[in-house]
């Protein structure tokens, strides 16, 4: 598949995902989107080397929200009578990316550039790390336009942040800026606008380096989410039995037996 709204670069086990629509500051139609999934996909093909993935935006944002121009993803036909509905695409683009990429393999890093607003916060909240530069800021705009949250907002908001501050980022359609983002708990980290993609490559290549188990790690943190605590112990029993067959766990063992940095292969 040809991109035309994003780039691609692979290097050293780390792919970097760059949103780049500059005319709509990254804004996620569904082409951009479709194009976003391909690219995960082709990651974790078979004879794939990519270990982690890092996405960020060109230009002045990571990602505008939806593409208004192009109705926001209402049905062009709507078969219901009472008129379009607004929530079509969300069922047949948006929501199966996001729930690929909660279910990734790899680990995920996103590097918050300028505005993450609409659905673009959600793709922005979906990373194992978040890195917010100073500038950036997370905007729920929905209300601006009279709809709803959406990308998994309401999920993943309360979870974050909890119910009183995800109330107001989504009634009030506030900008919470990169400082307040990390003081809320919203970010991983915030550092001066020059710095972040050098710190976001600087985690993504601690990852990239690290064990088969860090698939097996995000994994069980998202189930969390929603497991009870008897569901969350058998999740990490079959998890464990899996992680001590990898050769990562015999390399990691006799690293720290020898007094050495462990050397994994994902394997």
């Amino acid at each position: 598949m040809a991109y035309t709204k994003i780039k691609t670069a692979i290097a050293d086990g780390i792919a970097v995902v760059t949103l780049s629509d500059p005319a709509t500051m990254n804004a996620a139609g569904v082409d951009l989107v479709a194009e976003l999934h391909d690219a995960f996909r082709s990651f974790i093909r078979e004879g794939s080397e990519v270990r982690c993935v890092v996405l960020t935006g060109e230009g002045r944002g990571f990602c505008s929200g939806a593409n208004l121009s192009g109705r926001g993803g209402a049905s062009e036909e709507p078969t219901d009578p009472e008129g379009p509905d607004a929530g079509a695409a969300l069922e047949t683009v948006y929501n199966p990316f996001m729930t690929a990429m909660r279910d990734y393999p790899l680990p995920l890093v996103t590097a918050v550039n300028g505005a993450a607003a609409g659905v673009g916060c959600s793709i922005a909240l979906m990373g194992d790390l978040i890195i917010a530069a100073e500038s950036a800021y997370f905007l729920q705009a929905f209300r601006r336009i009279g709809l709803v949250p959406d990308g998994g907002s309401t999920y993943l908001l309360p979870r974050l942040i909890g119910k009183a501050r995800a109330m107001e980022m989504a009634l009030m359609g506030e900008k919470i800026f990169g400082k307040t983002a990390l003081e809320w708990g919203l970010v991983n980290r915030c550092v001066p606008d020059d710095q972040l993609m050098a710190t976001a490559m600087d985690l993504a290549r601690s990852l990239a380096d690290g064990p088969w188990a860090l698939g097996s790690i995000r994994k069980l943190i998202w189930e969390s989410l929603d497991s009870a605590w008897s569901e969350q112990l058998h999740n990490e029993r079959m998890a464990q039995k899996l992680a001590g067959r990898t050769n990562d766990f015999r390399e990691g063992v006799l690293a720290f037996l020898q007094k050495r940095i462990a050397v994994f292969t994902r394997r």
